[in-house]
């Protein structure tokens, strides 16, 4: 059995009954549950349509995301999550950019890398070589004035640790900016790159090992390993290149907002939905969310 998952932007709500019920005559489907009156609702299938994508499509076109999945072990005991562009709206190094001068060349490379053309480790390096002579207080500044948060990003995390889950937070960025953003969010761990710092100053360097797409993988890896669960049972939820690893490998790999490569290789997408998507997914109605 599979479950149907369509879901609107929570500010626009344009999710209409009479849509949803046309489109669980045409898949045969069993009776609609709403999750939130015109933003989410959901229905069961026998089988995954076969004009599963086309009807996506169509639904793009209305300002709705539509996702099938098993209905079996949807809901889920991990998640692993991306930082930046994900859980907060910003690239973190993007921001420290724009502070040292150079954020159009920083974001530039951060484009780049993220869609897949450039090496990860390689343009990291080029980033941060162009922060070095920084004051390290300068990450206070931006974190307080530049960094917010991606709405949902709350509601996800305090529902799925009320329901026994584990949240870890995985980011290509730095640990002066995880350890912070894991804090305010409510996450269990977070691993993140460390930018090195010498008599007051960023240097222009990062601490090796560099933690990027393999080293998502591995923490996935790791972590359901010390806990006892199974990789299928993780929800992982990025956005660009460096997350692709751990999106294939989690039972659920969710691309949002993602950037077209890491989008046309994920079969579970949301670009109108924000991070409550991810609660949607897993059939939790909005009035079970913890906030």
């Amino acid at each position: 059995m599979y479950t149907v998952t369509l879901i609107a932007d929570p500010d626009d709500r344009v999710l209409d009954v009479t849509a949803v019920e046309r489109l669980r005559g045409r898949w045969d489907g069993g009776d609609v549950r709403w999750l939130s009156v015109e933003e989410a609702a959901e229905f069961p299938v026998p089988a995954v349509p076969a004009d599963r994508w086309a009807v996506w499509e169509e639904m793009q076109g209305r300002g709705v995301d539509l996702i099938v999945q098993k209905t079996a072990g949807r809901r889920k005991k991990m998640l692993l999550a991306d930082m930046d562009s994900t859980m907060i709206r910003q690239e973190c190094i993007d921001e420290l950019g724009v502070v040292a001068g150079v954020g159009e060349r920083v974001a530039g490379i951060t484009r780049r890398a993220m869609n897949g053309e450039l090496d990860f480790e390689g343009a990291l390096i080029e980033r941060v070589g162009l922060l070095g002579g920084l004051p390290v207080g300068v990450i206070d500044e931006v974190l307080g004035s530049r960094i917010t948060y991606m709405p949902g990003g709350f509601d996800l995390v305090a529902t799925m640790k009320a329901n026994g889950a584990y949240a870890a937070l995985v980011s290509g960025g730095f640990t002066a900016f995880t350890e912070r953003v894991a804090a305010a969010l409510g996450f269990d761990e977070n691993r993140a790159n460390t930018l090195i710092v010498a008599d007051g100053r960023l240097t222009g360097d990062v601490a090796r090992p560099i933690l990027g797409r393999e080293a998502k993988v591995k923490a996935l890896q790791e972590i359901t390993a010390r806990l006892g669960i199974s990789v299928e049972e993780v929800l992982a939820v990025g956005d660009g290149a460096n997350d692709l690893g751990m999106l294939g490998l989690a039972g659920s790999g969710v691309a949002l907002h993602a950037k077209p490569l890491v989008a046309a290789r994920c079969e579970m997408r949301v670009n109108f939905g924000d991070l409550s998507a991810l609660l949607f997914l897993q059939g939790y109605e909005r009035d079970q969310f913890v906030t």
